[in-house]
């Protein structure tokens, strides 16, 4: 075969496989109708696709004109054809114009797109019974989150400047928005994985669901009940949601600031390991009763508009004290600022750090007052379960004070090898 032939083979099999993909799954479901009543099965999706790639193969050619004739007479044949059979389905006439549509991607030069589009076509199908499953079981603050998460990721990223703005240019508003988005989609993974996980798994399932968005919110409900007497393995909750803090907070930094990741794991992972060890003998501890649905333990709603908008703030005034600091006292007044930051809201001391350059401080620095952010946080929530739990919150306490005694060691010899 010549190599012209071969260019223009490679995409009419794409485009053969692209309807083959979706009449599989149209057939399949349509299995059960009468022979002869389908308009489109297996065979007709697979010419379709074919149909549409050499429509395209021969407008490149021959002349243009022939694609839109061989295309537009594919789909009034397939207008007909379910016109006359009643059909009411207007996925089947969906899916077949796409099908017709893929093809022709494929013959004008993108066959890798359109077998790859034509796969999640394919997927998408399959999944009729389990997203109209999904459906029945949302309810409207479900959907309120779904929108609400739409709003902050489509209505508004794509609209913001990409440059530098303000004083001493500490403010990028695209970059801004898109760890809002980062941030808020951690907080709505872990909503919608607690409303349809950790309902029915119970409390641990709840602590290692919640900690991914709101390990503090988690410590403060479970030591709550803790203190009320409720059963449960809520003192293992608590540690296991801080343990998934910690993984949080690494997985952030080495995706926002990858430069700094290293010495941040060195002085953090040590903590981290503990943490996780104390909750995995508490969760022991407690056998395998999971003590109640985790519906009390579980935080609320995470995609609310004003919030986000809070943290960009934050993000905002972080960005510009550090870069103040920066040029007022050099990388001594830019970690200072990184932990001021930090102490209202770790991630935020994580996205600023992530705008600096990358000889704005030292690494190690850098990585040092993430871990005093994240001792803050840590004596914030000891405080919590002692005060909520009392007594009854000992075990836990114990816990939050063991990885938090790691970290303040770890602190300290990496401050007196920096100073």
């Amino acid at each position: 075969m010549s190599g012209v032939g071969l260019a223009h083979a490679m995409p009419l099999l794409a485009a053969l496989a692209a309807g083959l993909m979706i009449g599989v799954e149209r057939g399949w479901q349509q299995r059960g109708q009468p022979a002869g009543s389908r308009v489109a099965g297996v065979r007709t999706f697979a010419l379709l696709g074919l149909t549409g790639g050499l429509s395209a193969v021969l407008g490149i050619i021959v002349h243009p004109l022939l694609t839109v004739v061989l295309a537009g007479a594919a789909c009034t044949l397939l207008l007909l054809g379910y016109r006359r059979e009643g059909e009411r389905s207007i996925t089947n006439l969906l899916a077949a114009t796409i099908a017709l549509g893929l093809g022709l991607l494929a013959g004008a030069g993108q066959p890798a797109l359109a077998v790859g589009a034509a796969a999640v076509v394919t997927l998408l199908l399959a999944a009729r019974s389990k997203l109209h499953g999904l459906l029945d079981r949302l309810d409207p603050t479900d959907v309120q989150a779904f929108a609400r998460y739409a709003v902050i990721v489509a209505a508004v990223l794509p609209f913001l400047p990409n440059r530098q703005f303000g004083p001493y240019g500490a403010w990028n508003p695209f970059q801004l928005w898109l760890v809002a988005v980062l941030v808020t989609g951690f907080s709505f993974a872990g909503y919608i994985a607690d409303r349809w996980v950790g309902a029915s798994k119970g409390v641990l399932a709840t602590a290692l669901i919640g900690g991914a968005y709101s390990s503090t919110a988690v410590t403060a409900s479970m030591a709550r009940q803790l203190g009320t007497g409720s059963a449960g393995p809520f003192a293992a909750g608590i540690a296991l949601a801080t343990s998934v803090m910690f993984v949080r907070v690494l997985l952030l930094v080495g995706l926002l600031t990858p430069s700094t990741f290293v010495p941040f794991v060195l002085l953090v992972g040590p903590a981290a390991l503990t943490a996780w060890g104390a909750a995995i003998w508490l969760w022991r501890r407690s056998g395998t009763a999971v003590g109640g649905s985790g519906d009390e333990a579980s935080p609320g709603n995470p995609i609310e508009l004003v919030p986000a908008l809070t943290f960009v703030g934050v993000v905002a005034a972080g960005a510009l004290l550090t870069r103040w600091a920066q040029a007022r006292f050099g990388a001594g007044g830019t970690a200072l600022s990184l932990f001021i930051t930090g102490s209202f809201d770790v991630d935020a001391a994580i996205v600023t750090l992530s705008q600096l350059p990358r000889t704005a401080v030292a690494r190690e620095v850098a990585a040092l007052a993430l871990a005093g952010t994240i001792f803050a946080n840590m004596v914030l929530k000891i405080g919590i379960a002692a005060a909520y739990g009392r007594a009854k919150a000992k075990t836990a306490v114990l816990a939050l004070l063991a990885s938090t005694a790691v970290l303040v060691t770890g602190g300290g010899v990496a401050a007196a090898r920096l100073f």
